[in-house]
């Protein structure tokens, strides 16, 4: 049976003064020990932040996510206006009769 680790969160400063660190030649792998990291995570801030100095996804997205994701909103929309339009014609469909 494996004991998986409780969740963490940590705040975008810590993560810059483990990047900083990176930068400053401390090897990635006793900086991932150190703080008990996965490496996977440790990796994600240091491209995130090498790449636009943010750490949040939502600022890391290429134009064609964000675009997608802008096109995946107003789908959701106009499919939510189509459901109303339907029952508003079936309502007024059966009043006309």
């Amino acid at each position: 049976m494996s004991t998986r680790r409780k969740r963490r969160t940590f705040t975008d400063e810590f993560k810059k003064q483990l990047v900083d660190l990176h930068k400053a030649g401390k090897p990635r792998k006793d900086i991932i020990e150190e703080y008990e990291l996965t490496p996977s995570s440790f990796d994600k801030w240091v491209q995130r932040f090498n790449q636009t100095g943010s750490f949040k996804e939502k600022d890391n997205l290429t134009p064609e996510q964000k675009e997608l994701d802008q096109l995946r909103k107003e789908n959701a929309q106009l499919q939510m206006e189509n459901d109303i339009l339907k029952q508003a014609a079936l309502i007024f469909g059966r009043r006309s009769k």
